[in-house]
């Protein structure tokens, strides 16, 4: 069987206890690009981390950003990645 792609991977710090936070970023991700993604993953790591990654390129990173961001914020960069023509609704509007 080939692997599906693209493929996203989130990994969160088990020892922050964010698996919660990574299983609802995941399913945001698959409601809003259940036609576009082929597969995501949920990686447990450690020391602080949280990333979302697209094949293997880093989306988004608690490292660099220090701070959690919304979940708009993530779609955006996901979405910009794999279906740039694509208008997310709600998500893409700004107040």
């Amino acid at each position: 069987m080939s692997e599906r792609t693209p493929r996203l991977e989130i990994e969160y710090c088990t020892r922050c206890r964010w698996l919660p936070r990574a299983t609802w970023m995941a399913q945001e991700l698959l409601t809003t690009f259940e036609a576009e993604l082929g597969e995501v993953a949920l990686v447990p790591g450690t020391g602080g981390v949280f990333e979302v990654r697209i094949d293997g390129e880093t989306v988004w990173s608690r490292a660099s950003d220090a701070a959690f961001t919304d979940a708009a914020d993530i779609k955006r960069l996901v979405r910009d990645r794999i279906a740039p023509d694509r208008p997310l609704g709600h998500s893409e509007r700004r107040d």
